[in-house]
This record gives structure tokens, C-alpha cells and sequence, in this order.
């Protein structure tokens, strides 16, 4: 592990010291390249104006025809929190216009993602006039044209990758789409629905058609929050903006029924909701419906006004969340122990018959983190009654994984029956018995394709933290702020003495740290393989790179730092 820590201009955090910035956010501003504090400043009228959108407008007029028309409109979702999110910003806004709209989610199991000619058959039952993809359908080429042959019309909203082909749908709406002059192209699904919907107001009000008041779609950024955070996007400027307007009317007390009652069901403050509670308390609790059962439990949820029902929902939502920890932490284990193992060769691409394809995706970030390198975990499933292998992929900094399955895909023409996904995360449908053809193939593309310097692990900090600034001031103030991929939260390195350590919950590790007469409450959260003791890290001083947290218990908070490496 090589620790190095962040470098930034002396002039921009003197500006942004001179505009009234704590200093230490002056500093940690800085070194994100924020170079004044209007960059800082969110608002609606900051947000980047929609008209660079490529076939934006060409949507909103689709959409107002069909509402005038009084058609059937259908959303197909996705069964992440993205797509939930998505679903949700669209039918509330739909349904706001008056529009006559309702969704449908694939069966991950059964189905699989995106909009499959499968599942267009299982649409047209709906007999709708119009689909509408969320966070997927970009590279439908299939399900669209038999949509097409069936009678009826898609627009496609999406911030996935195309491939070379694009489906022939009546509209596409995608900032990474060829031709799209968007300057953000990191906006998540939930992000591109809500523009969609920006813009159908826009051409609702041309068309005279709000006889009263319009529909405040501002309403629905804490929405656009919780999909954008979950779905571990870049928090470009854009995606910052839409987060702190999410945060700040979940602060107010004035997000959906849901929303705060997922947060109850954590635990958590609706108050003091961080951007870490997007990505780590409700974007679990809201992927758990579609990783082990059905989305459209968390979108029933996101959807819903009334606070007794949304109780109930979070609840049962809460109880899949703590059964996903159980079976990942199963396979966790299975798959370490796979590593300690003499057949372990290094390799990338992992598969157990037993593993559940749901929650795949979260092993491979475990095992990424662990191994510091790209990882594939494959799970047995089934797709037209032969045996297939659901796989999701995680990546580190210097592979771009689409990229990486797109060239194995060109080099093995049939060997990826499908695949998908973005620079940092992916997901792939191989034949069973292709398993260890793929796997030499990924080998070797990654071989290729991975820079030397990306395989060394790097750990990069905000250098050292006052003792002045370990306060539980400080921690809230840091709380508050938008961090995200891209835009990292803090992480600070110091030098301590160790006084005190223990084991607790099996698998963390609690010290007591002192530095320069100082006293310091440390965790370490799964330092310890679960049966081991804290023996084998026994030292008098470590060097410790850590988060600044606060940590409650029994009503009383204190600052804690939370350790994410030392040695």
C-alpha cells in the first residue's frame, strides 16, 4: 500500500478562505480542484440548462402528445435503486401531468436486465401505447424492434454506454449517446428522467396546458439524490447540485413518506441525512427488493403518500436488507476461504454453484477491495430454460470494465450473450459451459489493458487533521457536505500510539489512540477474519489513515475516527 496525499493550489484555498470557508474545507476544496465558492453554490438556477441534451426536446413533445391523446403509458424500470429512483421521478411526474401511466419491472431471475423482447412480450399485456425505459434500453436493439413489430412506440432514457448499434426506438434520450453535447456525462438514469420531465413541463407550459398551479418538480430531488448517490456516478458539479437539493428537503422534513421511513427504520435522523446515508443506509435497504425479490416493493415505497404504508414497506425492506448482509457475508466466507486455498492462481473471474446472482455484484466490490484488482463473480441462472451465468464485475482506477467486456466480446464473437455497464462497475450473461473460456479470455484482455501503475494500490489522503479540527463541530460539518465518486470524502493520515485494543462483533477492531497527549476513540470495521484474534496486528504505533466520523450511542455522540487502512 502506498499512502500519498492530495495536492492543491495555495491560491485556490486562499480564495476560498478569503469567501468565508471553514478552513479546513478551504483545504479539502482545494485539493478536489474547487477553485472559488461559487462552484460551491447550489440552487435550481445552477443546474445546467437542458436544451444541449440530445433528443430532449424531441421526448417532451412525444410525452405531450401521448398525455393529450390520453394514451397508455408503461415505464420499464430497472431493478437497482437507480431504476427504482428513475420509475418513481417518472411516475410521480407523469401522474402530476395527468397522464395514464404505470411500470413494470423485470424479473432479474427470470428476465434479466433491460428491455428484452421477453419482456415486451410480458408488456404487451398492458396493451400500452408507449414504453418508456429507465436506466436501461440503450442497448435494446432486440426488444425494441419487436416492440416495433407489435405496434408499439419506445423512448428510451438512459446514461449507459451504447454499443454500435442503436435500437431503433421513436426517441433516445442519453448524455453518452453519439451526437449528445451535454456537458455532463455522468448524470445517473434518475438524473436523465428528471430532465425528461424538466422539459415536458416546458413544453406543457407552450402548450397552455397548466390551467392552475403547476407541479413543483423540485419536490422530487430527493429522489434524484438517492438514485444519483446509490448508483456511485461521478459527483461532477451537476450531480453535486442535485444531491444537495435532495439532502436539503430531506433535512427540512419535507422528503417522500418513504424516504423518512427508511431512515426511521435505520435509525437515522431524517435531520442530519448525509450523502453517506444515501449511499450506505437507504440505497442498500431500496437495492435489497430487487438483489433478493421484487423492485417493485422499493418503488411501491418511493411512490407511495401514505406514512402507514411506507412504515410497513420500510420495514420489510429493513428485514431483505439484513438477509442480503447474511447470504453476502456466506459468500464472502466461501470466497475467502477460495483465497487461502493452493488452487488460487491469481486470477479475476470467480464462480460458486451456490452463490446468489442478486448479490454477486456486492461480492465482486469485496473482493476488488481485497485484491486490489478488476474481479468477475458469476452466479448459476437460467434464461430460456438452458443454464446460464449472471455475472457482475467491479473495477479499479485505470480499467475501464465496459471497455474490457466490449473487447472480449469482439475477440470471442458468441462467447457474452449480453453485457453492459460503465467504467467502474458491469454486468454480463455468459453460457454455463463457457465459464473457463471466458475466464482466459478476461484474463487476457485485462493483462493488455490494465497500466502497471493501476495495479500498484494507492491510498490517497488529505494529509494530516489539527487536533483542533477533531471536533464534534467539525465531524457535522464534514457530514454535511456533498461527497461521492469522484468527489471523495475526507481522509486524513496521522501517526498514533496505541493504547488499547479489543475485538468487537466478531470481526471489527476498537483501539484507543493517542497523539501528541491527545486521546482519540478509533474503529477499524472487518479488521479481524471472523475466529481470529487482534494478535497478529499487535503495535505500539501505526500509521492510520482515517475518517473523520461521529458516533452515537446510547443518545450520547462523540467524535470517532473510523480507520480504513493502517500500518
Amino acid at each position: 500500500m502506498r499512502i500519498v496525499e492530495r495536492t492543491f493550489a495555495e491560491s485556490d484555498r486562499r480564495t476560498l478562505l478569503d469567501a468565508g470557508l471553514h478552513p479546513l474545507l478551504a483545504r479539502l476544496y482545494a485539493a478536489r480542484r474547487i477553485r472559488s465558492a461559487e462552484e460551491l453554490d447550489y440552487g435550481p438556477t445552477r443546474l445546467l440548462a437542458p436544451g444541449a441534451m440530445k433528443g430532449l426536446e424531441q421526448a417532451a413533445r412525444l410525452l405531450a402528445d401521448a398525455i393529450a391523446a390520453g394514451k397508455r403509458l408503461l415505464i420499464i424500470a430497472d431493478y437497482d435503486a437507480d431504476g427504482a429512483t428513475a420509475c418513481a421521478v417518472g411516475l410521480r411526474a407523469l401522474r402530476s401531468f395527468g397522464a395514464e401511466v404505470d411500470y413494470l419491472v423485470p424479473d432479474r431471475f427470470k428476465l434479466g436486465y433491460g428491455l428484452s423482447p421477453e419482456l415486451v412480450d410480458l408488456a404487451a399485456q398492458r396493451k400500452p401505447d408507449l414504453l418508456i425505459t429507465v436506466d436501461n434500453g440503450i442497448a435494446s436493439v432486440e426488444g425494441v424492434a419487436h416492440a416495433r413489430s407489435l405496434g408499439i412506440a419506445t423512448l428510451i432514457t438512459d446514461h449507459h454506454l451504447p454499443g454500435a448499434e442503436l435500437p431503433q426506438a421513436e426517441c433516445i434520450v442519453n448524455p453518452n449517446q453519439p451526437g449528445c453535447d451535454f456537458p455532463s456525462k455522468a448524470l445517473a438514469g434518475v438524473g436523465v428522467m428528471f430532465y425528461v420531465m424538466l422539459a415536458l413541463r416546458t413544453e406543457l407550459r407552450k402548450r397552455d396546458f397548466f390551467k392552475n398551479q403547476e407541479p413543483n418538480l423540485g419536490s422530487l430531488t430527493d429522489l434524484v439524490a438517492l438514485g444519483t448517490v446509490a448508483d456511485v456516478v461521478p459527483l461532477d458539479a451537476n450531480n453535486r447540485n442535485l444531491v444537495a437539493q435532495g439532502l436539503k428537503r430531506l433535512r427540512e422534513g419535507r422528503g417522500k413518506a418513504g424516504l423518512a421511513a427508511l431512515l426511521r427504520a435505520a435509525g437515522r435522523a431524517e435531520r442530519e441525512v448525509s450523502s453517506f446515508d444515501l449511499g450506505f443506509v437507504l440505497g442498500p435497504r431500496l437495492n435489497a427488493a430487487g438483489r433478493l425479490a421484487d423492485m417493485s416493493v422499493g418503488i411501491e415505497c418511493l411512490t407511495t403518500d401514505d406514512e402507514a404504508r411506507a412504515a410497513n414497506i420500510a420495514q420489510e425492506l429493513d428485514r431483505l436488507n439484513r438477509e442480503r448482509r447474511s447470504i453476502e457475508a456466506g459468500m464472502l466466507q466461501q470466497a475467502v476461504e477460495f483465497l487461502k486455498s493452493a488452487s488460487f492462481n491469481e486470477g479475476s473471474v470467480f464462480f460458486h454453484p451456490a452463490w446468489h446472482q442478486g448479490v454477486v455484484g456486492i461480492l465482486a466490490s469485496r473482493l476488488k477491495d481485497r485484491l486490489h484488482r478488476p474481479v468477475i463473480c458469476f452466479a448459476p441462472g437460467e434464461e430460456s430454460g438452458r443454464p446460464v451465468l449472471k455475472g457482475s464485475g467491479r473495477s479499479i482506477g485505470g480499467l475501464h470494465l465496459r471497455d474490457c467486456l466490449d473487447l472480449v466480446a469482439k475477440r470471442e464473437p458468441g462467447l457474452i450473450a449480453r453485457f453492459g455497464g460503465h467504467a467502474q462497475a458491469a454486468g454480463l450473461t455468459i453460457a454455463a459451459p463457457d465459464y473457463e473460456r471466458f475466464a482466459g479470455a478476461f484474463e487476457r484482455a485485462l493483462e493488455e489493458l490494465l497500466p502497471a501503475s493501476a495495479r500498484l494500490r494507492t491510498l490517497e489522503t488529505d494529509g494530516s487533521l489539527e487536533a483542533s479540527h477533531c471536533t464534534l463541530q467539525v465531524a457535522r460539518l464534514l457530514e454535511e457536505q456533498i461527497w461521492g465518486q469522484g468527489f471523495p470524502q475526507p481522509l486524513f493520515c496521522d501517526t498514533f500510539e496505541v493504547q488499547a485494543r479489543r475485538v468487537v462483533g466478531e470481526r471489527h477492531l476498537k483501539m484507543q489512540l493517542r497523539k501528541e497527549g491527545r486521546r482519540y476513540d478509533a474503529m477499524c470495521f472487518n479488521a479481524v477474519e471472523p475466529g481470529a484474534g487482534a494478535g497478529a496486528q499487535q503495535s505500539d504505533r501505526i500509521r492510520a489513515a482515517y475518517r473523520l466520523a461521529v458516533n452515537e450511542f446510547n443518545g450520547l455522540k462523540n467524535v470517532q475516527l473510523n480507520l480504513e487502512h493502517f500500518e
